[in-house]
């Protein structure tokens, strides 16, 4: 994956992030889990367990110092980051990809099993996107607040910084294989995650081992949005349909993505 220059290794000599313009809690710097590491660093983890605040506190690192923050889950059955199977050199570059084309394909393989229906090409972002006053960065501190004061989604959340050129490349920037089961090549994912972006107003919000949490700024407002949205997640993680409960996919549009300004997706 093609990648930025890493200001992680100055944290080596410099824990605080005082060069960089950062006021850093105790922390440690997270190296590939692979035999490769020669790209240094991955990511930036907080020592003691994150509270509503604290993703606030460390956004400006992405203006001073290029690093994006993002909750990852440290306990849980998998353990943390740390033992988790991190492979950044098996990652291509999400702008190398095209999103139809990605949903397009995992359609076919994926979803069209379980639907008579062709892959219908991209939703269109919602109407109320272009005059929605919430700011994507505001609404992803709320759900990071959220997802913190609440408990139960992740075991034990630690605040992290990563390189990244946006939000939606931090999956591949750390070489996070979460969703290996469904696709290898994680990149292709944040290609899709990059349309999101552009269309949705998402922030990738919280990793886990095989599960991911997005923000969302501009939602689904009516049935017709929720629904050709929900085709786009049937392809990116067919198991949020198929092992949710929801019967079918206009039930799950209507229960998970119908004005809700977050989405949750767990592959098996």
């Amino acid at each position: 994956m093609a990648t930025l220059p890493n200001p992680l290794p100055k944290l080596a000599t410099d824990p605080t992030g005082a060069a960089l313009g950062l006021q850093l809690p105790p922390g440690r710097l997270l190296d590939a889990t692979c035999e490769d590491e020669s790209h240094g660093p991955l990511l930036w983890l907080a020592e003691q367990p994150a509270v509503p605040g604290a993703w606030a506190a460390l956004a400006p690192a992405r203006r001073t110092a290029g690093l994006l923050p993002v909750v990852l889950d440290a306990g849980g059955r998998h353990g943390g980051p740390q033992t988790w199977e991190l492979t950044p050199e098996a990652m291509s570059y999400p702008g190398d990809h095209d999103a139809d084309e990605v949903l397009a394909d995992l359609w076919d393989e994926y979803a069209a099993g379980e639907t008579e229906e062709e892959w219908p090409g991209l939703a269109d972002a919602p109407a109320s996107a272009g005059a929605a006053a919430d700011d994507p960065d505001a609404v992803a501190v709320g759900i990071a607040d959220s997802l913190l004061g609440s408990g139960g989604l992740l075991e034990d959340p630690r605040l992290a910084l990563v390189p990244a050129r946006r939000s939606a490349d931090v999956p591949a920037a750390i070489g996070w294989t979460g969703p290996v089961n469904h696709e290898g090549d994680t990149a292709r994912l944040c290609a899709v995650l990059r349309s999101w972006e552009d269309r949705f107003g998402i922030r990738v919000v919280a990793l886990g081992f095989d599960h991911l949490l997005v923000s969302v700024a501009f939602p689904p407002t009516t049935a017709a949005e929720a629904e050709a949205v929900a085709a786009e997640h049937f392809a990116f993680c067919p198991d949020n349909i198929l092992q949710s409960g929801d019967s079918t996919v206009r039930a799950y549009a209507e229960k998970r993505l119908l004005n809700q300004p977050a989405w949750h997706f767990w592959w098996d």
